[in-house]
């Protein structure tokens, strides 16, 4: 299977994209390029694992995939209590966020329960 044909790939590489608009004018270049870096991270892990041979290696580059998101969500919250983004957009992102952590551990149970 293509990693690109995954619908948690695409998600998280559209999540990607929306982080880096949605930040694209912020003058905080210290979080703005932690949130980039956290967002890129979750479609490039996807991808790098499923280009591994093994399941035990999938699922680590998954683990931390979902990782990513965690520190993303955190960078939103913070982004949020700072009024970088409104606390709308910013909830549509994090349920975004939670959406693909949710398909990423499953995923990961899937994996791990093959090897």
């Amino acid at each position: 299977m293509r990693y690109e044909n995954l619908e948690v790939w695409q998600r998280s590489f559209r999540l990607s994209i929306k982080i880096y608009k949605t930040f694209e004018q912020l003058k905080d270049f210290g979080l703005k390029d932690q949130m980039c870096r956290a967002s890129v991270s979750v479609p490039s892990n996807i991808a790098e694992g499923f280009e591994r041979e093994s399941d035990k290696e999938k699922a680590r580059f998954l683990v931390i995939a979902k990782g990513s998101l965690g520190e993303l969500k955190t960078q939103l919250m913070i982004a949020t209590e700072l009024a970088y983004i409104s606390k709308e957009d910013s909830l549509l992102i994090i349920n975004e966020c939670e959406l693909i952590g949710k398909m990423l551990g499953s995923l990961i149970r899937t994996l791990k329960s093959c090897s």
